[in-house]
This record gives C-alpha cells, sequence and structure tokens, in this order.
C-alpha cells in the first residue's frame, strides 16, 4: 500500500476524528499538520569563466631534436688557424696567389684522390707554399629525384683526403678559395716549409 500525504482539508477532518476518538493506548498521535513542501529545485550554479590560454602553453618547451649536418664550407671555418695569421687573412682576401693549381674537375673519386696526392707531394717537394686545388661546386641537384643527395663530392672529399696521412703531415691550412681563384668550387692548401 503506497503512502499518500492528505490534503490540508483532510487533514483537518482527520484531526477532527482524533479528538473524539479514545486511544487504546494513551500515546500522541503522529499527524502531519502541513504537507511538506516540496524543494525547490536547485538552481546550477554556472562555472567560473576559464581564464584565456594559447594552446599548449603550459606544455614544456620543446627542445631542438634535429641535427643538421655542417657543410664543408663551415666545417673549414670552424678549423683553428695553424698558420700566421697575417699571411692566412691575406690568403682568404686573395692576396695571395696560388704557386700551382691542380683542377679535379671531371674526375670519379678514384681518379681524384691519387692524382690530389702526387700533387701535394710533389708540390711539397718542389717547396711550394700555397697551392689552389681545383674541385667545382659539382652537379646540380635534380628536383624530382627521390632520394635526396648532397652536390659536389668532390668538393666534400678532397678536405678530407688533406687530413689524412700521408697528406696530412705536409698541409698546413686548407680554406675555401678567394672568388678570384674559384671561390666555394676551389681550396686554398697550405703547405708546410720543406725541412
Amino acid at each position: 500500500m503506497s503512502k499518500r500525504r492528505l490534503r490540508p482539508d483532510e487533514v483537518e477532518l482527520w484531526q477532527q476524528i482524533a479528538k473524539s476518538a479514545e486511544p487504546l493506548v494513551k500515546r500522541p498521535a503522529k499527524i502531519d499538520p502541513v504537507p511538506p513542501k516540496k524543494p525547490e529545485p536547485r538552481k546550477r550554479e554556472s562555472p567560473p569563466p576559464m581564464p584565456s590560454f594559447a594552446l599548449g602553453e603550459s606544455a614544456p618547451p620543446h627542445t631542438e631534436t634535429h641535427y643538421f649536418p655542417k657543410t664543408t664550407s663551415q666545417r673549414l671555418n670552424a678549423t683553428p688557424v695553424q698558420m700566421d695569421s697575417k699571411a692566412f687573412t691575406r690568403m682568404k682576401r686573395g692576396k695571395l696567389v696560388p704557386e700551382a693549381r691542380i683542377d679535379l674537375h671531371g674526375m670519379t673519386i678514384d681518379q681524384a684522390h691519387p692524382t690530389l696526392g702526387r700533387f701535394i707531394m710533389t708540390s711539397h717537394s718542389r717547396g711550394l707554399r700555397l697551392v689552389l686545388v681545383i674541385t667545382g661546386k659539382g652537379s646540380r641537384e635534380d628536383p624530382y629525384d627521390p632520394m635526396p643527395r648532397r652536390r659536389g663530392v668532390l668538393k666534400t672529399q678532397v678536405p678530407q683526403w688533406l687530413r689524412m696521412p700521408p697528406i696530412a703531415q705536409v698541409v698546413l691550412q686548407v680554406s675555401e678559395a678567394h672568388q678570384k681563384h674559384g671561390g666555394a668550387g676551389a681550396y686554398y692548401v697550405y703547405l708546410r716549409r720543406t725541412r
């Protein structure tokens, strides 16, 4: 049996009947004089307004993880100067004239490496100090090539060969040539004195 609430007129009628009736056991009667009011629905509190923010501002700072290899020119410029600084400055400005030159254009790596070695050792034995090695800038990159390749194989290989024995024992300084002697397509090789 469901319990239902009495309306106010039913409560009044009930109270009149209850006064006239004699209880079997004397105890106070439980009567709901007025039905309880339905609680008012709670008003939803609006959340506090969101503070302004920028996307990703609370993320930790992004560290640079890419390693971009240095170009041959950057590596050569980073090497310390081994020769006289005044002579080096004059050489970089193109004021010193190379005493001999070799052109490696059109050669393969297999042809160029022994030719360069012979030229450097011969120049040193003749007592020459400054020689010019022309490598060229290399062929242009093919934009349609599916795999990117560095251009100028000889341009990148020649400075490495000049640091390897037995050539490294006679080479004092390697530097990119001045524009009038070939610029980025040539190298000055400053040799040690013969003893």
